[in-house]
Parts: C-alpha cells; structure tokens; sequence
C-alpha cells in the first residue's frame, strides 16, 4: 500500500504514530488534546481500516508500510505520510436504510436496488459515513419481496423521516459533500418526488415525529461537525419552518416517537459521550420535561409505539452494537426489559405495522435481515 492509498485520516495517522511510540491512550489524548474516549473511537476505525486486531498489529503493519521506522535504538520515528483528500462515495445501502422503515410503516416500497453488502466493522466516527471506507465487499442476492421505486433527488443518509398522510418527507442527513438541509417528499400514490424548502439548520443523525400534522426535528449534527439542541418545526401544509423549543441539551442520534400530543427522545450522543437520558415535549404546554432514563445509555437506536408502550431496541454504546430491547409506558413513567433481538443492531431502522415490531437494518452485515 503506498503513501497514496492509505486508508487513515491525517488525525489517525498521528494516532497510529502514537501507538507506534507505546504512548496509552491517556497519553495520546494529552498529546492531541483530545478525550481518552475519541482515541478509542479512532483506534477502532484505524484497526478496521487496517483489518488488524490490536495495537501490536497496527504498530507492525505501519512499520512494514513505511509510516514509522525503527532506529538501531530501538526508538520508534514517525515518517510523514499525507493521508488521501479523497471523498469516499456513501455506500447505497445507507442511502435507503430509513425509507425501509417508511416503507414498512406505510406499507409504501421505496428501497432502490441495492447490491452492496454494509462494510464490517466500520464504525471508527459513527456520526458520518463520508470516511468509511472498507477494502472487502460483498454481494447479496436480490429478492423478490421488495419492488424498487422512484429513487431520492440526491443520495444520503442518518436523516430523519416522517410521514403525514399520503406523504412521506425526507429531511437533511448526511451526503458525499457533507451536511444538508435538504427536504424532499415523496407522494406515495402518484410515486414521485419533490423537493420543498430547506430546513434553516443543516443536520445529520436526526429523527423526526409528528404532532397535530407539524413536522418536529430536534437536535442534530451539524454540517460544522457540533451537536446542536435547537428544534426545528415543519409545517406541510405552508412548506414553512419555525423554530421550536431548543432541546434542555445537545442530542443527536438519538431514538425519537411521538405519543398523545408529546414528543419522546431517548438516548443519544450529546457530543461527549452517550446517554441513557429521556426527554419529553409537552406540545401544549411548549416546555421540555426530563423523564424516566433508559437502563443502557446508547444511541442510534429505534423506536416504536405499540398501545400505550414505547418500544427501544438496538442502539450502539460506542463500543458494540446492541440487541437489547426495552419498553417505556409513558402514562407510568416506568421501563421494563423485553425479549432481546437475535443479533446487535446499530443504526437500526423500526417500523410498527398493526400490533407487530419491525427492525430492520443494522450496520455490520447485510441490510436484508428484518425482525
């Protein structure tokens, strides 16, 4: 592999020449300034990139590659290397993983064909796919049980959906050039899409939920690469946005349902770590409320409302996907476990059809499992 290919960003690349010294992650993350938590979350997407194990490893393949060399010594010398400026293209699977949950909820097939299986173990920054890039891929038969329609405008993905009526409206995610504030709909009976106005604040690992026919996207990442908690509201029937009461903190990728005229946001990342938190909108009263915290902090998790229970499966703790499911009565403020599902699911998209569950997609592996 030569200076040109490699894999790693430019921070880790100095990571990697780091670990090469035997630095810990305490001390990397005094040397860079940065969290103990952030070197994890870099050494995870350097050993992926890498496909190495450990930091034995990592250390070995750079040596052969040239980045760092050894001195009579015995002294470790990093060599410079310019990592690639590059865009790496969104994997398609990404691009449709949510309307797969707007498909199963409206019973509205939107997927576009997909061939490409999901990246292993690719969860290095798991708040952008833009630098994800994986050295294997594999293919997945097609099936039968979909039918493919009319595609979105524009490729991306972690945005939010929301469906009233016959509509179902896509808005911001994350794309090959960055954050966007786009906003598209598609009208399910004529099969075609239509862009509307932008939401005011670009955003990516965002959720939506709808009230009294108004669009409610709190929260987000933004195309400046920070956690915002201002909430945005969408009105349908003007293609209008106001602003809404900011979220009591910063949240993105948190799971999000809509119950009896109030908004529920569970989990999350807040920028430093992730949370067990649950936020409540009251739509009448306009204030946020603290609820009853989840057992595991996690985010990029799902949710959905069955009866008077709020459903919460999967997520993603930082270090693993997970397939836990519990339950949350808003009336009783009160949690309790459910049947976990068969594997860990992060980035899990959740659809409620009748009285029965769906999740559906998951980031290692292939999108085709539902449970």
């Amino acid at each position: 592999m030569s200076e040109e290919q490699s894999p790693l960003s430019e921070r880790e690349m100095e990571i990697l020449r780091l670990v090469a010294t035997g630095a810990t992650n305490r001390q990397i993350a005094r040397e860079l300034f940065i969290s103990p938590n952030t070197v994890k979350v870099h050494l995870r997407n350097i050993f992926a990139k890498l496909e190495v194990g450990s930091r034995t490893e990592a250390t070995m393949f750079a040596i052969r590659q040239g980045w760092v060399t050894v001195e009579e010594s015995g002294e470790v010398t990093a060599v410079a290397v310019t990592p690639p400026v590059t865009v790496v293209s969104l994997p398609r699977w990404k691009r449709v993983a949510f309307f797969v949950v707007a498909a199963l909820v409206f019973s509205v097939f939107l997927v576009s064909q997909l061939t490409t299986a999901l990246p292993t173990e690719n969860m290095g920054n798991a708040l952008t796919d833009r630098q994800a890039g994986s050295s294997s891929s594999a293919r997945r038969e097609e099936t039968s049980r979909w039918t493919a329609r009319s595609p979105l405008l524009r490729p991306r993905a972690r945005m939010a959906v929301a469906a009233v009526g016959n509509l179902i409206y896509v808005i911001g995610g994350d794309t090959a050039n960055g954050v966007t504030a786009a906003v598209e709909v598609y009208d399910a009976g004529a099969g075609t899409w239509a862009a509307l106005t932008p939401k005011p604040t670009a955003v990516a690992n965002v959720g939506a939920a709808v009230l009294d026919g108004q669009i409610y996207v709190p929260g987000g990442y933004t195309a400046e690469g920070q956690v915002t908690a201002s909430m945005e509201v969408y009105d349908p029937t003007t293609d209008t946005w106001r602003e809404g009461v900011p979220l009591p903190v910063p949240l993105c990728a948190y799971a999000i349902a809509a119950w009896e005229g109030h908004l529920y946001v569970f989990g999350g990342w807040n920028g430093e770590s992730y949370v067990n938190s649950l936020y409540i909108y009251d739509s009448q009263a306009g204030q946020w409320r603290s609820g009853r915290a989840m057992q595991v902090p996690r985010g990029f998790a799902g949710a959905g409302v069955v009866g008077d229970t709020i459903y919460i499966v999967g997520g993603y703790d930082g270090g693993r996907e997970l397939p836990l499911c519990e339950m949350y009565r808003p009336a009783e403020n009160t949690w309790a476990s459910c049947a976990p599902m068969s594997v860990g699911r992060g980035g899990v998209g959740v659809a409620v059809v009748g009285s029965t569950l769906y999740a559906c997609g998951r980031w290692v592996g292939e999108l085709s499992g539902v449970q």
